[in-house]
């Protein structure tokens, strides 16, 4: 392969180190829905009462929120006067008229403190009944927050699925020689840098609470294993072995890592206490293993290795043991990730000299390739498991994207702030 036209999962997979790639942020990212298929829920979100003299506009971004999904088509409200705020207002038979099948009112009002009180309810217009009511007492400065809460609860009512609008993801900006590791929303806005340095920041990982987040750094001209909590700052080596120490995954119960160490030899998978301590080695080949993922029930340890004589996905058990290879479909299938409820792998796979996202169903062994780029890297499920966040290299940068389970919707995050590299979706909220 030519050098110049490597993946970053190409380099980590021969370098011991998960090179995967992601978004920009400083600039604020820019959502477009590149495709959508299927039906979409006609649903009309009205402005909120009060919310003008706010310095966010809630509805706006429960809106932008649920039509990003393209589940959701928003039904223009233009003409309605008066818009209802309260139950009583709502005219089921004129937003049936305009094919709404869902309807958001609500309004914000001071609660004393400086707060206000946010309260919203979402309607069946078919059924003309009440699906979802809440309230919320929070600081303005809170007001992007609660949006987000709220078009949750409506992705949740009307999908019977979890909404992930509330979560964080994670990524690395590099521009010129610095490199910045970076938290923000889901959607791209409130990016903050938790750490920066002129060495480059490697594979980011949540831990599964979304108190940490460990990742390679180079700090030390080597690559180490650092484990940073998000609340306090600070910073813990995990793994600072001779050779590489790269590749960091979190176990489902956030008490130990699987990484990748070539402190023996030849990269092979070992597992650490999260807290650092010493290193059990779990693969025992002559190749390169690398790249691995905990299965959400703890019991099996995914991984990348060259042991068949091309890169490809096998599984063993979270102990270590006998490893089955998974992927066959190519001679290129590397990076994966395990889908929330376990039932798929995300992974790279090279069709000619292309790079592409595809998912694996572990029941049936079938293949789907989601994803049409030249050079589409770094897959990680939401933790609903309905999109995928990975990055597309487009002009040689890298770009935020992320795609449907299905591959039938589509969406890029573009920024014009640096390179954006390493995207890692958290958890969902605890609170």
């Amino acid at each position: 392969m030519n050098a110049s036209r490597m993946t970053a999962t190409a380099r980590g997979l021969f370098l011991g180190l998960a090179l995967l790639a992601a978004v920009a942020a400083r600039a604020q990212l820019t959502i477009d829905i590149t495709t959508s298929g299927g039906r979409q829920i006609p649903i009309a979100i009205l402005p909120m009462a009060g919310e003008a003299s706010q310095p966010q506009s809630v509805s706006e971004v429960v809106g932008a929120d649920l039509s990003r999904t393209g589940l959701f088509r928003l039904v223009n409200a233009a003409g309605m006067s008066p818009l209802p705020t309260e139950p009583s207002q709502v005219n089921f038979p004129d937003w049936a008229a305009r094919n709404a099948e869902a309807l958001v009112i609500g309004k914000i009002d001071p609660a004393g403190d400086g707060r206000v009180e946010v309260r919203f309810r979402l309607f069946d217009v078919q059924k003309q009944g009440q699906l979802a009511s809440y309230s919320y007492v929070v600081a303005p400065a809170q007001l992007r927050a609660t949006a987000h809460r709220i078009a949750d609860v409506i992705y949740e009512k009307l999908t019977g699925d979890k909404g992930v609008f509330s979560t964080k993801i994670s990524y690395v900006v590099k521009r010129g020689t610095r490199y910045e590791l970076q938290v923000a929303d889901a959607d791209g806005f409130n990016a903050q840098s938790i750490l920066a340095s002129n060495e480059p920041i490697m594979s980011p990982s949540w831990s599964p609470d979304g108190s940490r987040i460990a990742y390679v750094s180079f700090d030390q001209k080597k690559p180490m294993v650092v484990v940073q909590s998000l609340a306090q700052g600070t910073t813990r080596i995990v793994a600072n072995f001779r050779g590489n120490n790269s590749a960091p995954a979190w176990s489902p119960d956030g008490r130990f890592l699987a990484v990748a160490l070539s402190k023996d030899g030849l990269t092979q998978i070992y597992r650490i206490p999260a807290a650092g301590g010493p290193a059990q080695r779990l693969t025992d080949s002559s190749d390169i293993d690398t790249q691995p993922a905990f299965s959400p029930d703890g019991q099996w340890i995914a991984f990348t290795s060259d042991r068949g004589g091309s890169p490809q996905v096998y599984r063993m058990p979270a102990a270590g043991g006998p490893a089955q290879r998974l992927t066959f479909e190519g001679s290129y299938n590397v990076g994966p990730r395990f889908s929330p409820d376990g039932r798929f792998l995300a992974f790279v796979q090279r069709d000619g000299g292309r790079y592409r996202i595809a998912t694996l169903e572990l029941a049936t062994g079938q293949v789907q390739v989601l994803t049409d780029g030249t050079l589409d890297d770094s897959p990680s499920f939401a933790p609903n498991g309905k999109m995928i966040l990975y990055e597309a290299q487009v002009g040689g940068h890298g770009q935020l994207a992320a795609v449907s389970g299905d591959g039938r919707v589509r969406q890029r995050l573009t920024s014009s702030a640096g390179d954006v590299q390493d995207p890692a979706w958290g958890p969902m909220p605890t609170n």
